[in-house]
């Protein structure tokens, strides 16, 4: 899949939480391509101070429109540039990067689970719609710290099933997403499992998924520089030797991870 680099205009800019906002972005009519659940795209900010460009996951995109959705974590020069900027104003993006999830019936089976945590969500709404236009229905079990960092919440029910957990008990139930009562519940069978968040608890749903005989997939969220595998800063260990994140993932196979 052909990555190019993009002149993007904002259509939206919500913020959905003290932390989080959602960037819809108008892409030129001379992009003709599609994008994949699990993809990524860096996005330039010189105006913020930061040089070089920082991944976003690609939350959504609808091909028929041009219309690419991201979910904006608030958490740096960068990053707090981009949630401060109005409808009408343009971001230089290159896009698509990486390997994306496997979504295909052979591979997610009936019953997939998703779990996601803090941004990492973001890409699991995008599997979940190409799942759900297979005729596959997800489940979706989501973790934060509290209640009031979850987002997108009524997207992934239009989409499947939601569970949630957060650390304070204020929402869903307590504790790691794997301390969910459908983890725990032998009548809860699940065909394969996709994860992203952070690391502890992408490695906390490997080991569950291994210890199930469920095929899983992470994404992995190692820090990035160029995104073209030119830098090499973003490489992880894996059974094969040394891989890009950012050209060979950021979706890998946990029977490929040493870590799992």
């Amino acid at each position: 899949m052909k990555k190019e680099i993009l002149q993007s205009i904002i259509l939206s800019n919500s913020a959905l939480n003290e932390s989080y906002y959602k960037l819809e972005l108008q892409l030129p009519k001379t992009y003709k391509g599609e994008m994949m659940p699990g993809q990524f795209a860096q996005l330039l900010a010189k105006e913020s101070g930061a040089f070089l460009r920082r991944p976003i996951s690609i939350c959504d995109y609808n091909s028929k429109t041009r219309c690419l959705v991201l979910l904006v974590q608030k958490v740096g020069l960068a990053s707090s540039y981009w949630c401060t900027l109005a409808p009408g104003a343009t971001i230089d993006l290159i896009a698509p990067l990486g390997h994306g999830f496997t979504y295909s019936p052979d591979f997610s089976g009936e019953a997939p689970l998703l779990i996601g945590g803090g941004v990492g969500v973001a890409p699991l709404l995008m599997l979940g719609k190409k799942l759900q236009q297979e005729g596959i229905k997800p489940t979706f079990l989501l973790g934060a710290r509290t209640k009031s960092l979850f987002v997108l919440q009524d997207e992934f029910k239009n989409i499947g099933n939601l569970y949630c957990t957060t650390e304070d008990a204020s929402f869903g139930e307590k504790g790691r997403v794997t301390d969910h009562s459908i983890c725990a519940t032998p009548i809860y069978i699940y065909s394969s499992v996709y994860t992203c968040g952070p690391l502890p608890m992408m490695k906390s749903v490997a080991r569950w998924a291994k210890q199930h005989s469920i095929p899983c997939e992470v994404s992995l969220e190692n820090k990035m520089a160029c995104g073209i595998g030119a830098c090499l800063c973003c490489v992880e260990n894996t059974t094969e030797g040394h891989k890009c994140t950012c050209t060979e993932g950021p979706v890998f196979r946990t029977e490929e991870l040493l870590w799992s």
